[in-house]
C-alpha cells in the first residue's frame, strides 16, 4: 500500500511538525488564549490546535481585523502577549490594522499569519504577497520563516522584541509547508520573563536623577503629564507616592487615563485636545516644571505644543529615547522604565534633606478644576432636551458601574465625553481607547479581548453607529461565547466627528458624512442578545442597571444628539 506524504510526515514519534512547534512554543510563552480566523492556508495550525493538549483557548472571530483588536485588548488588561492569527492574502492584510494600533500604543501582540508555500513563492500561487515588507515598517519585529528548525529562535526573538524596551507588536509568517516539516523537539523553551511586559526594566542615570531632583525642590508649581506608559509599567503606586511627596497635580492623556484614580485629591484627570476641558487646561498652564511621565507629548496631549508653553522647564521620562526632547526643549531627560524612575525620584528627595512632604497648595487648585468639570457635567447631563445628550449616558455610567469596571470606547464620538467625565476609582487599566491610529470597529472587539483577559470585571463597550457597522458581525461571536458585556451605541446617523470638523473649520459644508438610521437594538436582538432602544432621556436609567444586571451580552441603543450640535469637549469646537 503507498503512504500519502501526510502520513509518512507523521510516522516519526522523534520529531515535531512545525505547526506543532508554534503551539508548543506559544505553550511555552504562557499563551491562553489566540484570537483568529481560518483560512486554507492555515489548516496545519489548526490541526495541531485541535489534537495537542496544550491549555490554549482557541476564540474563533468573523473577521481578522476583529481578532486583531481583541488581542490587543486582552494585553491592554493583562500585561501579557496578546495572540491573533490569521490565513494568507486578505487575511493578513485585515490583521495588519489591529497591529498597527497595538505597536504604536506599546502594546505587546504578535500576529502570526500563515503563508503560501516556500517552494510555490514567485509562481502565482493563490494569496501570495510579500507579507515581510507589507509587516516590516509596521512592527517592532517582523520575520517570513523560510526552514522549520527557525521557529522556536523565531518565537522567542518575537516574544523579547513585544516585551523588552518600548513595547510593541510582532509578525511572524508561516508558510504552508513549513507547518509540515518536522524536525526534533529539543529546541523548546522560553524566557520566563518575556510572557509579559515590561520584561527587563531599565534603571535611570543617578546623575540626571539628581538633576531633576534639584529642578523639582526649586520649582514654585510642578506638574505631572501621564500617558499610558505610567500604566504599562505598572508604576501608579510609584506616581502617587511621588506626586503627594511633591504636592503636584497628575493630569494625564486619554491613554494615560488610570496613572492615579481620579477620586485622588491630585488628580486632575485628562487635558489636551480630546476630553480636555478649561479647568483642566489651566492647571496644566499654571506650571513653572512638567514632568511627562510614559506620554509622546504630541499634538493632542499638548494642544499643538501651546500647553505647556515652550519656556517652560521639562523633565521627560519614557522608555523610548527618541521620544525625549522631540517636540520640547528637555532640562532633564530620563530614558528609563517609568516606574524604575519615580521610584529613584522618590529616594532621592527623601534623602535630599528637604522637609517633606513639599507644600505648594496643590489640591486646592485641583478640587477647584474638578468642582468645575463636575458642574458642567450636572448643567448638560441633567438636560431632558431631545435627542439626548451623551453627557447623560457617562453620569449614569460613572453611578452604575463598580469601580474595577472596564470601558473601552471608539476613538469617535464616545472618547471626549467618557475622557472629559468618567471618573476611574481605581488605578490601573480600566478605560481602553486606540488613540494612536483611531480606526472604527475597535471598542466591541478589543472589550470581548479585555473579558477573556479579565473575566471577573464588568465590560462596556461604547461605540458610534458609525463604529457598530464596522464591526457589527462580532455580535455572533459575543453570543457564541455567551460573553457578559454591555454594549452601548450612541445612534445620530452620520460620522460625527467628520461632521463636526466640517462645521467648525469648512463653513458647514457638510458633504458625504451622514447616513441611514439603523435599528441597532433589532439587529441585536436578531443575533440573541437582550436589547434595547433608548429615545427617552427619562428611560436610559433604568435600561442601563438591567443591562449591568443581566448575565448575558447586552446592547442599548441610545438616540443621541449628532457631534455638531453638542458640547463636546474637544477643543476645536468649543472656541
Amino acid at each position: 500500500m503507498t503512504m500519502t506524504l501526510d502520513a509518512l510526515m507523521t510516522v516519526n514519534d522523534n520529531t515535531i511538525s512545525g505547526a506543532e512547534l508554534v503551539v508548543r512554543m506559544l505553550e511555552a510563552h504562557g499563551v491562553t488564549h489566540v484570537f483568529g480566523l481560518c483560512g486554507d492556508t492555515s489548516l496545519p495550525l489548526y490541526d495541531a490546535l485541535a489534537r495537542l493538549d496544550h491549555g490554549i483557548t482557541h476564540v474563533l472571530t468573523r473577521d481578522e481585523r476583529s481578532a486583531a483588536y481583541m488581542a490587543d485588548g486582552y494585553a491592554r488588561v493583562t500585561g501579557r502577549v496578546g495572540v491573533c492569527e490569521g490565513p494568507s492574502g486578505g487575511g493578513a492584510t485585515y490583521l495588519l490594522p489591529g497591529l498597527v494600533e497595538s505597536n504604536e500604543s506599546s502594546v505587546p501582540v504578535l500576529g502570526i499569519t500563515t503563508d503560501v508555500p516556500v517552494t510555490a513563492r514567485g509562481r502565482y500561487p493563490l494569496t501570495e504577497l510579500d507579507q515581510t515588507r507589507l509587516y516590516a515598517p509596521l512592527t517592532k519585529w517582523n520575520k517570513v520563516i523560510d526552514t522549520v528548525g527557525e521557529i522556536p529562535h523565531t518565537l522567542r526573538t518575537a516574544f523579547r522584541a513585544m516585551t523588552t524596551g518600548k513595547p510593541g507588536a510582532a509578525h511572524i509568517g508561516l508558510p504552508y509547508d513549513v507547518q509540515k516539516h518536522r524536525t526534533g523537539g529539543d529546541d523548546i523553551w522560553a524566557q520566563p520573563e518575556h510572557g509579559a511586559v515590561p520584561a527587563w526594566r531599565t534603571a535611570p542615570d543617578p546623575e540626571s536623577v539628581a538633576r531633576a531632583a534639584d529642578l523639582i525642590a526649586d520649582a514654585r508649581f510642578p506638574v505631572f503629564v501621564c500617558g499610558g506608559g505610567v500604566v504599562i509599567s505598572g508604576a501608579t503606586a510609584a506616581l502617587a507616592e511621588l506626586a503627594e511627596l511633591i504636592d503636584a497635580p497628575v493630569c494625564t492623556t486619554i491613554s494615560g487615563q488610570g496613572s492615579l484614580a481620579e477620586t485622588h485629591p491630585l488628580c486632575v484627570g485628562v487635558v489636551g485636545a480630546n476630553g480636555g476641558l478649561p479647568c483642566t487646561r489651566d492647571v496644566l498652564a499654571k506650571a513653572d516644571l512638567v514632568i511627562f511621565v510614559g506620554c509622546r507629548a504630541g499634538s493632542t496631549s499638548t494642544e499643538h505644543r501651546t500647553v505647556p508653553g515652550p519656556d517652560v522647564t521639562i523633565i521627560h521620562i519614557d522608555i523610548d529615547p527618541m521620544v525625549i526632547s522631540c517636540n520640547y526643549r528637555t532640562a532633564v531627560g530620563l530614558p528609563a522604565d517609568a516606574r524604575r524612575a519615580l521610584e529613584a525620584l522618590c529616594d532621592t528627595i527623601r534623602i535630599s534633606g528637604e522637609p517633606l512632604p513639599i507644600s505648594r497648595g496643590a489640591v486646592a487648585i485641583v478640587t477647584a478644576a474638578k468642582d468645575e468639570k463636575a458642574q458642567a457635567l450636572a448643567s448638560l447631563s441633567e438636560s431632558r432636551e431631545l435627542p439626548i445628550r451623551p453627557e447623560l449616558v457617562i453620569a449614569e455610567l460613572n453611578k452604575a458601574l463598580p469601580e474595577d469596571a472596564i470601558i473601552v470606547a471608539d476613538p469617535g464620538t464616545p472618547c471626549p465625553y467618557l475622557s472629559a467625565y468618567y471618573t476611574l476609582r481605581k488605578p490601573g487599566r480600566h478605560f481602553i481607547t486606540n488613540r494612536a491610529h483611531g480606526a472604527l470597529g475597535y471598542s466591541m472587539s478589543a472589550a470581548v479581548g479585555a473579558w477573556f483577559g479579565r473575566p471577573s470585571a464588568k465590560v462596556v463597550s461604547v461605540m458610534g453607529d458609525g463604529s457598530f457597522g464596522f464591526t457589527v458581525g462580532e455580535l455572533e461571536t459575543i453570543t457564541r461565547y455567551n460573553v457578559p458585556m454591555t454594549m452601548i451605541v450612541f445612534s445620530n446617523s452620520v460620522f460625527g466627528w467628520i461632521k463636526a470638523s466640517q462645521k467648525s473649520g469648512y463653513g458647514e459644508r457638510y458633504f458625504s458624512v451622514d447616513f441611514n438610521r439603523t435599528n441597532h437594538a433589532a439587529v441585536a436582538e436578531a443575533y440573541g442578545v437582550k436589547a434595547w432602544r433608548i429615545e427617552n432621556p427619562a428611560d436610559f436609567p433604568a435600561a442601563l442597571r438591567a443591562a449591568i444586571a443581566h448575565d448575558g451580552p447586552t446592547l442599548i441603543d441610545v438616540i443621541c444628539q449628532p457631534l455638531q450640535d453638542a458640547a463636546a469637549p474637544v477643543s476645536q469646537w468649543m472656541g
